[in-house]
């Protein structure tokens, strides 16, 4: 999988971009500010349908215009594709993929697929149990399309539920739509769970392996899925009960729903516990363990990925090494999977660092650079 050209026009900075890309490693240099982490965020894009950034796609479009648009050229094997997209300020985004309508934006992953590793990845393991799940999330569908829909399914019956459960109504006629959902939720979010149980069955042991790899240490390192309204431990091992485990915890808090007005039992709500060392990482881990834990769970599972869809996705590495010191950096490196890889910096990279091209940008406008020697 790679991807071959670039253009954007009246995409954050950038007023026009007719970009060209090796299949090996790009360094993209600049000082704050001029448009390098816009460059990777406008890929991404074109593999997901939205930032990696977590900003509304109003904010991707150049001040003073009415869309942006990004074009991309990848290419998987022998196949071309072609993905043109209006990201537009106000109203419905336009997709064309080889010149046809997107049926569904999990589609994308068709034509790109990419691993962004970003300064912001330590909310992965800083943060709250969210982050983790949408984490776990992107993961499915990029490794099997099908649980976009189960996520998309999932959300839809959450929300109306949770609608019903506002209103405060409690009469027969509720408690009867309130089965129907109960059924639709646990067979959606059941999907949702079954696919996490094994991804993270799938994802520990790299996990485990890229972070000794990162650190030089040997310390054990845990993925635990959590689910409070199981009243046993979730695993690969128990994927059949999850269903019916979810309708028991659904009827079981059916009057506390009604009194709190939202649903408590689900996959919404459910934690992926990172452990190290045999202690909670968000809570006992140094910065630098923390930091080391992230990057090894972007290895992990761009490893995961590429071992179901049989291909490397595309690698883009916004600043990361700034953040860590030479024996991290240079360890990461050294950990980077083959195939296609973008990376910016605002300062150097690591001497093992051995980019095919080197470009500059500045102020929303890429050229050709000689390389670190300037």
């Amino acid at each position: 999988m790679q991807l071959r050209r670039l253009w954007l026009t009246d995409f954050r900075c950038y007023r026009d971009l007719d970009l060209e890309l090796g299949p090996g490693a790009t360094v993209v240099r600049g000082a704050n500010g001029q448009g390098k982490t816009s460059l990777l965020e406008a890929v991404s894009w074109i593999a997901t349908a939205r930032s990696f950034r977590g900003v509304p796609d109003a904010a991707l479009v150049r001040v003073g215009a009415e869309q942006a648009v990004v074009r991309a050229e990848s290419s998987r094997g022998d196949n071309d594709v072609l993905v043109e997209a209006e990201i537009r300020a106000t109203g419905r985004n336009r997709i064309l993929v080889n010149r046809q309508p997107l049926p569904r934006r999990s589609e994308l992953g068709r034509a790109l697929r990419a691993t962004v590793f970003a300064p912001d990845d330590l909310e992965l393991v800083k943060g709250g149990p969210a982050g983790r799940r949408g984490y776990l999330d992107d993961l499915l569908v990029s490794s099997a399309v099908r649980y976009e829909a189960a996520r998309t399914d999932f959300e839809r019956i959450l929300k109306h539920r949770n609608a019903l459960l506002k209103t405060g109504t409690r009469n027969p006629d509720t408690s009867m739509t309130l089965d129907v959902f109960d059924q639709q939720l646990a067979r959606a979010g059941g999907e949702l769970v079954r696919g996490r149980l094994r991804l993270v069955a799938r994802l520990t042991p790299w996990l485990a392996s890229s972070y000794e790899d990162l650190s030089g240490e040997g310390t054990s390192i845990e993925a635990r899925y959590e689910a409070d309204w199981s009243s046993d431990p979730l695993d690969v091992a128990s994927v059949d009960e999850v269903e019916q485990r979810l309708l028991d915890s659904l009827a079981a808090r059916r009057h506390e729903e009604l009194d709190r007005r939202v649903t408590l039992v689900g996959p919404h709500r459910d934690e992926l516990r990172l452990v190290i060392g045999g202690l909670e990482a968000r809570t006992h881990a140094s910065q630098g363990e923390q930091r080391t834990l992230a990057l090894a769970l972007r290895l992990a599972g761009h490893r995961v990925v590429a071992e179901v869809i049989g291909e490397n996705p595309l690698l883009l590495l916004d600043d990361v090494f700034s953040e860590l010191d030479s024996d991290r950096a240079t360890a990461l490196v050294a950990q980077l999977p083959p195939g296609q890889t973008l990376i910016t910096t605002a300062g150097v990279v690591p001497e093992t660092v051995r980019p095919e091209r080197w470009l500059r940008v500045i102020d929303g406008k890429v050229e050709v650079d000689s390389g670190p020697g300037r």
